[in-house]
């Protein structure tokens, strides 16, 4: 028999086994991860690089080296030898960086497929909604008109724009109080550097803008309108990031990826591990992440241009703006102008989970992963883009909104003022669905929260030919209860697999929608049990091509899409291990809400608010069947979309709102679920479909001949 040997592609998170000698990029397509070329695996074209990661991965209990590939080919050597700015640009070397069609596969090894590399790109689902903000940024650009110096009046360049500043700032905003007086401002390091030639390049009129009012952070010839800021939200599978015009509010441009972080763990504690055990873990981490951020401008900049010369009429080259003091001057920059830099971007905010927030801002995470769980900083944070290597204007302001407890972080901080549950009366249950979970319940009077690992079951990995959000990736499945024969529906495809008279080679895999979907089924039909085992001597009636319930080689098993249909040349099922890691990660997001319910004296949330993009294409029914969720009205369950992000921008567009919310963030009370007596209990309890003793009332029509579990009793106090 051939030799086999563990491996796995991130940031897909598929894995599974291949054949010794096998190329790498045969064995991604066998397990469904498609890598580009176009010059027939003559290493010529460069589209299928992949990086081989080094080192001890403990969460795959692997240990991945180049020396588990095959040597360096020639035709490698030759085409990275003609492409040494490649390299440099990356931080590659050859032999860490391989063209997959030529490295073969000698021993277990994880590979991180890069962007650009990718055949099917993931589809991350983190669009921002439609939210009304009152715009009060905390840059504000004000046009300066100033006498040049002279021999009777020799002030220095900058006191001359502080004077100017104050005058302008008072004819802008007349009637107000407490304006700041020249004396009161200062002047950022490297705008100084650039300030004196500028003021003398435009004839001393000048437009700046100024942070918080009180430092000027850019000087700019003539008259400028727009100011333009980033919001990002960094999770620990995705990052999305938002594009804003901070004058008007318009989102310019939105982007997202995949985090490359994913390569050293795919959840927190993982990625915590990875620091403590690697000597420069810590700076790889923040180093990707930052490598990330950077990209991502960049493509924003790029979108927003295209999109407003698109739409924007010539605008006159002389065309005249009047300004405070009733003069004019030129117009020089505007939507119809000249195109955004990445060095108009004055300020970004910025929210992820405390991990992320740690590995964004360099600090250790390691106390983190360690009891009492501590974290280094609660309170905001406002940084030079400099300091951190981002790449807008070097004087920008980089805003991370505040962490709340250990595992509830800044996301979370910027879900509350996205809902602003401590405005509501009602008791409202959010939850932020990811491979980590953070749930809050509470209203104005009080608000509870804590977090747990749901694992990445729920996104596609782990489960057996689980995949991420990409084109071929079944989103939606159903089982028919009498002929228990299935139908699906798949990303990039119009309608059900059934509404197409042949459907072939189009399924690669099921994402984390399609999981819950297909479990909820199992369970729905009589397929699987309350405690999720399959049951025997169940076959579906109407399948021509062989049983769907079957015998596989890891135990009993439901098809639900035969070889011809996909375009891995295998049967697509759902197993019993499926099964159980789907099991595993509901009893932990019900557990966490169970408990925050009880400590709150509640039986049940009068609202739940389902955030992030994974939660927001649950299938709200299913979820409850399953008991992912706890049972509440279906018409009280509310998908939001990525409240994260949209919150990151509220406190991107109104510096108000970063105020109003560090208070709230002190007063929610942080609950650990390892301190919990019962968790123990509690997890098994709900580990059965959808809960060993809770009576489930919303959804009971379902399941109508559901009789109560005999092993309740035994985990019950």
């Amino acid at each position: 028999m051939t030799k086999k040997h563990n491996i796995i592609l991130q940031p897909s998170g598929s894995r599974g086994q291949a054949e010794e000698g096998q190329s790498i990029r045969s064995a991604a397509h066998d397990l469904g991860v498609e890598i580009e070329s176009i010059c027939a695996e003559n290493a010529t074209c460069g589209k299928c690089m992949v990086v081989i990661e080094e080192g001890r991965f403990e969460k795959y209990n692997m240990d991945s080296k180049r020396e588990n590939v095959s040597p360096v080919t020639n035709q490698e050597v030759a085409y990275f030898a003609r492409r040494p700015r490649l390299l440099k640009d990356k931080g590659w070397e050859v032999g860490q960086v391989r063209l997959s069609c030529q490295c073969k596969i000698q021993g277990d090894v994880l590979i991180n497929v890069p962007e650009e590399s990718r055949g099917n790109k993931q589809i991350v689902r983190k669009s921002a909604t439609q939210r009304e903000i009152e715009i009060k940024p905390s840059v504000r650009k004000y046009l300066v008109t100033m006498t040049p110096p002279n021999l009777e009046r020799p002030i220095a360049d900058w006191e001359r724009l502080a004077k100017g500043l104050e005058t302008s700032i008072g004819l802008v905003r007349r009637g107000e109080e407490n304006l700041p007086h020249w004396s009161d401002f200062t002047v950022d390091y490297t705008c100084l550097r650039t300030m004196s030639s500028t003021l003398r390049e435009a004839k001393w009129n000048v437009t700046v803008s100024v942070w918080q009012d009180k430092e000027v952070v850019q000087v700019q010839a003539g008259y400028h309108e727009d100011s333009y800021g980033a919001a990002v939200d960094i999770g620990s599978t995705t990052v999305a990031l938002y594009l804003c015009n901070l004058r008007t509010g318009e989102i310019l441009a939105a982007e997202s990826e995949m985090n490359p972080q994913i390569v050293y763990g795919e959840d927190v504690m993982s990625r915590i591990q990875y620091t403590i055990e690697h000597k420069d873990g810590l700076e790889k981490l923040h180093k990707a992440i930052i490598a990330t951020l950077n990209k991502l401008l960049t493509l924003a900049v790029k979108t927003a241009n295209m999109s407003l010369r698109a739409r924007s009429p010539k605008q006159s080259p002389d065309e005249e703006v009047e300004i405070a003091s009733g003069e004019s001057a030129p117009r020089t920059s505007s939507p119809q102008g000249n195109d955004i830099r990445t060095e108009d971007i004055l300020e970004m905010v910025l929210v992820g989970n405390s991990t992320m927030h740690h590995l964004l801002l360099n600090l250790p995470p390691k106390d983190l992963g360690l009891a009492p769980f501590v974290p280094a900083i609660h309170k905001s944070v406002d940084v030079k883009a400099r300091e951190l290597g981002l790449q807008i204007n070097s004087a920008g302001n980089i805003h991370v909104l505040p962490t709340i407890a250990s595992f509830v972080g800044a996301d979370t901080s910027a879900m509350l003022l996205a809902e602003e549950p401590h405005m509501q009366d009602e008791n409202w249950l959010l939850i932020d669905v990811g491979t980590n979970a953070e749930l809050v319940l509470g209203n104005r009077k009080r608000l509870v929260c804590t977090s747990t690992p749901t694992g990445p079951a729920l996104e596609g990995a782990h489960v057996e030919y689980g995949m991420r959000a990409a084109p071929g990736a079944m989103e939606r499945i159903s089982i028919d209860e009498t002929t228990l024969e299935p139908k699906y529906k798949v990303i990039g495809m119009d309608g059900w697999n059934t509404d197409h008279a042949e459907f072939k080679g189009q399924v690669k895999g099921i994402c984390g929608s399609a999981i819950i979907d297909g479990v909820a089924e199992l369970f729905r039909t009589g397929i699987v049990d309350s405690r999720g085992r399959f049951k025997t001597g169940l076959e579906s009636t109407s399948s021509p091509k062989g049983k769907r319930i079957r015998q596989g080689e890891s135990g009993w098993e439901y098809v639900i899409a035969w070889a011809e249909e996909t375009s891995i040349g295998r049967d697509i099922p759902m197993t019993q291990q499926d099964v159980r890691q789907i099991q595993l990660a509901k009893a932990a997001l019900f557990t966490a809400a169970r408990t925050l319910l009880k400590r709150s004296g509640l039986e049940s949330p009068d609202k739940i608010i389902l955030a992030g993009g994974f939660g927001s294409f649950i299938d709200k029914e299913k979820a409850m069947l399953i008991g992912l969720i706890p049972d509440c009205v279906l018409d009280n369950v509310y998908a939001i979309g990525n409240a994260a992000g949209d919150g990151a921008r509220i406190a991107l567009l109104n510096v108000e709102k970063r105020r109003e919310i560090e208070p709230v963030t002190r007063k929610v009370e942080r609950f650990e679920l390892p301190t919990d007596p019962e968790f123990q209990n509690q997890f098994m309890l709900a580990t059965s479909f959808p809960h060993m003793s809770e009576p489930f009332p919303h959804i009971a029509h379902l399941i109508p001949n559901r009789a109560a579990d005999p092993m309740a009793k035994n985990f019950m106090k």
